[in-house]
């Protein structure tokens, strides 16, 4: 019998990836990455070099065609395997990120006369600058009553679709009124390979406040918002919205000569990262908390039952798994926090010293901070790089190291940088756990996990629980592949759900992290002083890091 494979594509913050898969057992035959030309763009417009404010994170929609007319014709020609027996196409992605496109599909950004206009351009995930947005939007919702409100924790992140547009519309109403609709570039995508303009289910139901019973909130609470927002859903927003899983279309004969596979394969409706790499280590039932560890990290687990949670990024029905809730929470940064602190913060006697040795400054810095038991740095971080996601929902909020002597060792300083996302991670699991969302074990997927065996040592002992870790490198994409899968259909090779593929597909190594009770013990201590600092400095009763940061931006 002829095998079947999938294509995975996952886009990340700074690149892209296609995964060529087995879909028999989920093996990885081919994969690449693709690093985007233009990066994350946060300081100067491309060409022009128009000055960004303070919180903008850009991307070039460019770069993400630029993956596709790469890395999926790399995994085809590395593997070998004829085009004719790959049957379908996932993508996921970061979100909320977004941009505005024509009446032709087109981003505005790709116009002449727009492109020195930042707003023309793609929000990436992380572009904070609409908090002001963000912050009044929860200000009316919670005013009028709004029952949207406790599904997302309480309050609507200044990440998401509703406070970007509104930024939009607020600081150039040109760019707004050019706009034929707003998009999750996830969905863009899969346009570009389809023809077909579809809207996921995940990113709609996290992302744009829209809940499968009852679709977007009102008229009314949009008119509150902004007059001009009242027609919002019906026009901008507009669009059928699909489960995961089904099929958006088939690749067109444009694309196929462009990527190198058929015209007409299967691809499935858009999907997000982190949610993609949920069935992709095989969890398909609640109990289970995935972790998709990067730059940031972002929590998923699936319920019966649809609770609030206080700081949860959302609860969606069908949002993961179809059959299920899918609860979401995050950590703004994570591996962006280690990266900051090996560019910016470590002597050069670390650097030379890890050169001597052939060691990436990370691994020494791992294995002198492995030296060390927990609390016998002295040392307590707070891990808001980057503001706060779950559970505080805070983008203002700032960074704090703890502890510092006279002999502070660099390796000191990375070890309590690890422990402080782990102390954040276990302030999610116990929002969950506590508010009857049972979190019983963790997995782990992405690249950290991968790479820092003793953050996944630390995150055990923190959260007192088991962690197992993705056998693949490439989880999200593997999950992204699955649901190509099942938008092929049994029929042409592939599942008819994606419960069944995970079964076949989704793996986890042998090797777990088990928690120590005496470290668990020192930890329990460690993290009792991590949540006085948190509430201190989160829940309003010392606002010393909003107020150095309001004196920053008005300087």
């Amino acid at each position: 019998m002829t095998k079947k494979y999938a294509i995975g594509i996952d886009y990340g913050t700074l690149s892209g990836r296609a995964v060529l898969v087995d879909l028999s057992n989920g093996a990885e035959v081919a994969d690449h990455v693709t690093n985007y030309r233009h990066g994350v763009i946060d300081e100067r417009l491309p060409d022009s070099g128009i000055k960004l404010e303070h919180e903008w994170a850009l991307q070039h929609p460019l770069d993400y065609l630029e993956v596709l007319t790469t890395s999926v014709p790399a995994v085809m020609e590395v593997s070998g395997v004829n085009p004719a027996n790959v049957i379908g196409i996932g993508v996921d992605f970061t979100a909320c990120t977004m941009l505005p496109i024509d009446e032709e599909g087109e981003p505005l950004c790709f116009k002449v006369e727009l492109k020195e206009r930042p707003h023309s351009w793609l929000k990436l995930w992380k572009h904070h600058a609409a908090q002001d947005e963000a912050t009044l939007l929860n200000e009316i919702a919670e005013k009028r009553g709004e029952d949207f409100l406790a599904r997302y924790g309480g309050k609507i992140s200044s990440e998401w679709m509703i406070a970007k547009i509104w930024q939009i519309l607020n600081e150039d109403s040109e760019i707004y009124d050019m706009t034929d609709r707003f998009l999750e570039a996830t969905d863009w995508v899969v346009f570009k390979l389809t023809g077909n303009m579809t809207r996921n289910s995940c990113t709609a139901g996290y992302k744009s406040i829209w809940h499968k019973q009852e679709g977007y909130p009102s008229k009314e609470f949009f008119k509150a918002l902004d007059p001009r927002l009242e027609s919002l859903i019906e026009t901008k927003l507009r669009g059928d919205i699909f489960p995961l899983g089904t099929k958006a279309g088939e690749l067109t004969e444009e694309m196929a000569t462009l990527i190198g596979l058929k015209p007409g394969t299967a691809v499935a409706v858009g999907n997000v990262d982190a949610h993609a790499a949920v069935p992709g280590v095989g969890v398909t039932t609640p109990g289970k908390l995935v972790m998709a560890m990067g730059t940031s990290i972002c929590h998923m687990l699936l319920g019966t039952e649809e609770k609030n949670v206080e700081g949860m990024c959302g609860v969606v029905e069908d949002g993961i798994i179809p059959g299920f809730l899918g609860y979401e929470a995050g950590q703004s940064a994570v591996g962006d926090i280690f990266a900051w602190y090996v560019d910016q913060a470590v002597p050069a006697y670390i650097k030379e010293e890890a050169d001597q040795k052939s060691l990436d400054v990370h691994v020494l810095l791992e294995q002198k901070a492995a030296q060390y038991k927990p609390g016998e740095t002295g040392l307590l971080a707070l891990d808001w790089w980057n503001g706060n996601r779950s559970v505080l929902v805070d983008t203002d909020l700032t960074g704090m190291l703890l502890g510092y002597t006279l002999l502070t060792k660099p390796e000191e300083v990375y070890r309590a940088l690890l422990e402080a996302t782990a102390f954040g991670t276990r302030k999610i699991v116990d929002a969950f756990h506590n508010n009857g969302v049972p979190v019983e074990e963790l997995y782990a997927c992405g690249g950290l996990p991968q790479k820092n065996k003793l953050l996944m040592q630390i995150y055990a002992d923190v959260t007192n629980r088991e962690i197992k870790v993705a056998a693949s490198k490439q989880t999200p994409a593997l999950g992204a592949a699955m649901f190509g899968a099942v938008a092929a259909g049994s029929a042409n090779g592939g599942y008819e759900s994606i419960t069944e593929a995970a079964q076949k597909m989704g793996r986890v190594k042998e090797e777990t992290f088990k928690p120590i009770p005496e470290n668990v013990a020192v930890y329990d201590k460690l993290y009792q002083e991590y949540s006085r600092l948190h509430d201190y400095f989160g829940r309003g009763e010392n606002n010393v890091m909003k107020r150095l940061k309001a004196m920053k931006e008005q300087s």
